[in-house]
Order: structure tokens, then sequence, then C-alpha cells
């Protein structure tokens, strides 16, 4: 029987700062994880070092179910981001193991192929509405058949998810203290139907579109806003209120008929429950990384299936290649799939990392490679220091703070 024989955290700044678990067992066999946790990936590296570490040694990499309870249950102080985030790094990367043994990917060790490829949606953003047309065209010239589309709300010049260059992504965390952005939510309200409407004038309803609120509107606000985008058949209007306020997604889904997504902040099968078992949303968008790897994002996959939710996870670039490649795995394989965030990272990383997937023609596709298919170069990661950052705080105009 194969044990555990080493577990080494990495963390490296290739582009944006990235926290690797790799684990080797007796048989010379590694496996990876993503133990990223945007702005928080120090505590993360530490709760794999100084706790988790200690417990791997030893074990059998192939009980990834046991692995999966040991650590959970044995923490007793369960969830929470840090831990989750841990568990999901050895999770992870147990699978990888697996698939490597195994000779097969590890979409064929979680019941084989449903679909060919996972469809995926990029980020237009701009300034002001002239310049968010001209980017959804670019995402659409670049083959994605489902785009976001975000402009920055006058007077608010950093407003949420307005991307500045000319790549896929944004990386928002600052490497000073956290930047204190305006918000206003009346002026939001006003803007963003007209801006979003002007995507469908210009382009029609060839394509999905999707908005992110990014949980700045209250229950009445949100429902308002959306019943002013059905018009628009909106793909969905993603995390319209604070996620934890599970309730009041009830007066949301009583006031319109636009899809609703949440989740990317939930890190257990329990923030969600009540959210999809009265089909309060649409889609869950919970990920490999923060909602404790694949074993558990699994679990919320098949409860979310029984409700007629669908999958649509979290995927920005805070996620290493490592559990995007992990992420296309499950989602090739979930009956219930919708669709896939994805933003392409920086160049950088792909000195240190090599992916086990490909983008084409609107959509992501899996390596057949044993395990996930990534690799992970040590030495590259070694130029790139840790860079510490802190993501943005919103205030209102009257100073005081509001949900970012």
């Amino acid at each position: 029987m194969a044990t555990i024989t080493a577990a080494e955290v990495f963390v490296t700044s290739a582009g944006r700062n990235f926290v690797t678990l790799r684990i080797t067992t007796s048989d010379g066999v590694t496996g990876l994880g993503d133990a990223t946790l945007n702005g928080r990936e120090l505590s993360v590296a530490s709760y794999l070092r100084d706790h988790l570490v200690p417990l791997l040694l030893g074990r059998d990499p192939a009980r990834i179910e046991d692995m999966w309870h040991y650590l959970y249950k044995g923490a007793y102080w369960r969830r929470g981001p840090v831990t989750m985030t841990a568990i999901a790094a050895v999770d992870t990367a147990l699978w990888d193991i697996k698939g490597k043994v195994a000779g097969m990917p590890v979409y064929d060790l979680l019941g084989g192929l449903a679909r060919d490829g996972a469809l995926v949606y990029g980020h237009a953003s701009g300034q002001d509405t002239a310049e968010l047309l001209d980017d959804v065209a670019r995402f659409k010239d670049l083959g994605f058949r489902a785009i976001r589309a975000q402009a920055a709300v006058p007077g608010s010049p950093a407003s949420y998810g307005v991307r500045h260059g000319d790549g896929q992504g944004y990386e928002p965390a600052a490497a000073s203290l956290p930047d204190e952005q305006l918000w206003h939510t009346e002026d939001y309200l006003d803007f963003a139907p007209r801006y979003l409407t002007a995507v469908r004038e210009r382009f029609g309803f060839g394509f999905h579109l999707l908005h992110d609120v990014h949980h700045r509107l209250t229950p009445t606000e949100a429902g308002q806003l959306g019943h002013r985008l059905e018009d628009l058949r909106m793909f969905w209007m993603e995390d319209p209120v604070p996620a934890e306020l599970q309730d009041n997604f009830r007066q949301v889904r009583a006031a319109t008929r636009t899809p609703i997504a949440v989740g990317e902040v939930f890190n257990s099968i329990w923030d969600c429950e009540q959210l999809i078992s009265e089909r309060l949303i649409d889609y869950i968008r919970a990920s490999v990384v923060h909602a404790g790897g694949i074993t558990h994002l699994r679990r919320i996959f098949h409860l979310a299936e029984l409700h007629q939710v669908r999958t649509g996870s979290h995927g920005a670039t805070d996620l290493s290649p490592v559990s995007m490649s992990a992420a296309v795995h499950l989602d090739v394989t979930a009956a219930n799939f919708g669709i896939q965030e994805y933003m392409a990272h920086d160049p950088l990383a792909f000195e240190v990392f090599t992916p086990g997937y490909t983008y084409r023609d609107g959509a992501l596709y899996p390596s057949d490679a044993p395990g996930l298919g990534v690799e992970f170069d040590e030495k590259a990661a070694e130029r790139f220091p840790y860079d510490p950052r802190y993501l943005p705080v919103s205030r209102r105009r009257d100073g005081s703070v509001h949900d970012w």
C-alpha cells in the first residue's frame, strides 16, 4: 500500500498570488491542489503547513472520502473559508494522484463525460457604455457564447468588475492597504439597466448575457432591478443581495423572473441547502477551491440536481490553473451543469503552471492525461515571491462601509 510521504506548500505571485499544495506518495506519484484564498493566502498556507500536513504523512492517499471527513470532522471547528480551502487543496491533490495511479483523467473517475466541453462566459467591461460595447464585440470575436457585462457607474470610476488593460481578466486587489471605493446604489440602479439594454440593442439575443450585482442590494432593490431586466432575457443576475441572507432570496424570487445565481463565497453545502431545496436560486456558484474540493462540491451539485438548480461555478483569476482544471473535469461530468466562469490568467501564471484544459469556441475542454493534467514548475514559482494584496472596501457617500 502506498502512503503519503511528503506534502509541500508553495506560495507564488505569478501574475497574482497562488497557494499550491503538492502531495507525494511512497510510489513517487505527485498530486496538486489549489489553496488560494484571495486576500488571505498566507492564512491557508499556515493552516496547511502547521495543522494539516502533519496529519497527512503516512496515510493512504487512495482513501479520499475518509480523508475528507477526517480533516473536516477532526478539526471540530468546522467550515469557514480558511478551513475549507485547505481541505479542498488536499482533496484535489488526492484526486489528481488517484487519476495518475489509475492511468485515467479525473473526469473518467467521476463517471465519464456527460458533455464534450464546458460552456464558459467571459467578462466584458468598460469605463462607459461605448467602451463596454466595444469590449462585448471583442469577446464575441474570441468565440464566447456567453458574456458578463459590467460598466463603471458615472461618478464611481472604481466600479466593481471593470477591467483595466487589454486582458480577459482583472485583479481588483491592491498592493497597499485596501482601496476604499465610493458606492451609490441609486446611481447604479439607474445606470445598469441602461447599459445592459444597449448591449442587447447592438448585439441582439444570439448569445447569453450575464451581470454581477456583487451582493450590493437589499431584497427590495434587487427585485426592482431583476424586474427591469426581464425583457433582456438575462442568463442570470448574480449575487443580488448579501449571500448569507438566505431567507431574503425568497423576496427577490417573488419580485422577478430574472434567473438568480449565487454562491462564490459559500464553502459548504450548509451555506446553500435552503437556497437549493426551496429553489430560491437558479444557479449555484460554489467552486472547487473554496467549497471543500471535488468531493464536497459534487455533493452540492447532486443536491442541486434534485431541485433542478444548475451549476455556474466561480472561475475568476483568484483560482489557480490547478483548480480551474479540477473545475472543468467536474463540469463535464455534472448532469445539471449550467456554465463555468472563465478568465484567462496572466501569462506569468503559465510559466509556473501548465493547465489541464484548453479553450476553444466558447468552451473549456479537459485534458485526457491521467489525473488533472496539470504540471507545476517549482523553480519557476521561486521567481515570483509573495506579494501582499488586499481586496477593496466600499463606502457610501456618507462614509459608512457597504458590501463590496
